[in-house]
C-alpha cells in the first residue's frame, strides 16, 4: 500500500463511469459519499481496475457498482453475497467488493451474510444502511429504528432494531467496522483496512436517506440527519445538539472486531491439492 495522505491525488473522475452520470440517487442521499469513500480506499491501495470486481444487488445501494469504472455485477436481491462467493472462489486474483443495503443484505439476504462471514472468504462486503427500503418502495427494513414511520409501518415500527455488525462479529467475519458518512476520512481508512484484510470484511456504513425516510418521519434535510448521526454516535466530538437522533446512542464506530481466521479460499485449494496428491499415488 503507498503512502496516504488527505491531499494527496485522488480524483473520483479517474474510478467512474462518467458516461453513467447524472447519477440516479436523490440529493442529500448519503449513498454517494460512501461510494467516493470506497474508491479512494481502492486508490490508496493501487488496486488496478483489472483486478477489482464490485457487485451489487437491488435497491439503491446496487445501483452504485454501475458507477465504478471496473469489472461490475448487478445481481438479484439479496444475492450480491452468493455471486460474490463464486467469483472470489474462482478468481482468487481479483478485489472482490460487495456493496449491499441493510434490507438486500439483512433480510432476503440474512442467509448468505451469514455464511459469508462463516467461510471467511477474502471478499469485502459494504453495507449501506439508511433504515429503509428507499428504492422500492419505503417498507420497514431490518434496522429501521423503534417507532419509526414507514409505508409498512403508518403507527411506528415495533420490531427491534438489527445491529449488523454484532451479526457479523458472531457469524464469524474476521474484519468487522462501523462508520458514518459525515466521517469520510475515517472511513476511507476503514474500508481501506477492510480490504486488506485477508477474510471475510464486513463494513457498515451509516447512510441517510432524506425523501423517503427522512421526510416521513421529520428528521429534516441531510445536513441535520447527518449532523444528528454524529452527536448520537459521537457526543464526545459534536455534542448532543439534536433533540432527535437519527440512531439510538451507544452504536460504536471504528473497528468493532478483527481476528486472525484461515481464509477460506487458501484453505479449500489446500484440501484440493491434497486430494489431487492422493488420486496420483493411487
Amino acid at each position: 500500500m503507498k503512502d496516504v495522505d488527505v491531499l494527496d491525488d485522488f480524483d473520483i473522475e479517474d474510478y467512474i463511469r462518467q458516461d453513467q452520470m447524472p447519477h440516479f440517487l436523490c440529493p442529500g442521499c448519503g449513498h454517494g459519499i460512501a461510494l467516493r469513500a470506497l474508491m479512494w480506499a481502492i486508490h490508496d491501495l493501487a488496486i488496478p481496475k483489472d483486478k477489482l470486481a464490485v457487485v451489487s444487488g437491488i435497491g439503491c445501494s446496487g445501483r452504485l457498482s454501475g458507477y465504478v469504472d471496473a469489472s461490475t455485477f448487478h445481481t438479484t436481491h439479496g444475492r450480491p453475497l452468493a455471486f460474490a462467493t463464486g467469483l472470489a472462489l474462482a478468481r482468487p486474483d481479483l478485489h472482490v467488493i460487495v456493496i449491499s443495503g441493510d434490507g438486500d443484505c439483512l433480510a432476503i439476504g440474512g442467509n448468505h451474510m451469514i455464511h459469508s462471514c462463516r467461510r471467511n472468504l477474502n471478499m469485502t462486503c459494504m453495507m449501506l444502511n439508511n433504515e429503509i427500503y428507499g428504492m422500492t418502495g419505503g417498507q420497514v427494513s431490518p434496522t429501521t429504528s423503534s417507532d419509526r414511520f414507514t409505508t409498512t409501518t403508518p403507527a411506528g415500527n415495533t420490531e427491534p432494531v438489527f445491529d449488523a455488525c454484532a451479526l457479523a462479529a458472531a457469524a464469524g467475519a474476521s474484519f468487522v467496522g462501523r462508520e458514518v458518512t459525515l466521517q469520510i476520512l475515517a472511513l476511507r481508512e476503514l474500508l481501506r483496512d477492510a480490504i486488506a484484510n485477508d477474510g471475510f470484511s464486513f463494513v457498515e456504513v451509516i447512510s441517510d436517506c432524506t425523501e423517503i425516510y427522512g421526510r416521513k418521519n421529520d428528521l429534516g434535510a441531510s445536513p441535520e440527519m447527518m449532523m444528528s448521526q454524529k452527536s448520537s454516535m459521537r457526543p464526545f466530538a459534536y455534542r448532543n445538539t439534536v433533540d432527535v437522533p437519527f440512531r439510538p446512542t451507544g452504536l460504536k464506530t471504528g473497528v468493532l472486531a478483527k481476528t486472525d481466521r484461515p481464509e477460506y479460499g487458501k484453505a479449500y485449494r489446500a484440501m484440493t491439492e491434497k486430494l489431487r496428491g492422493k488420486k496420483g499415488r493411487g
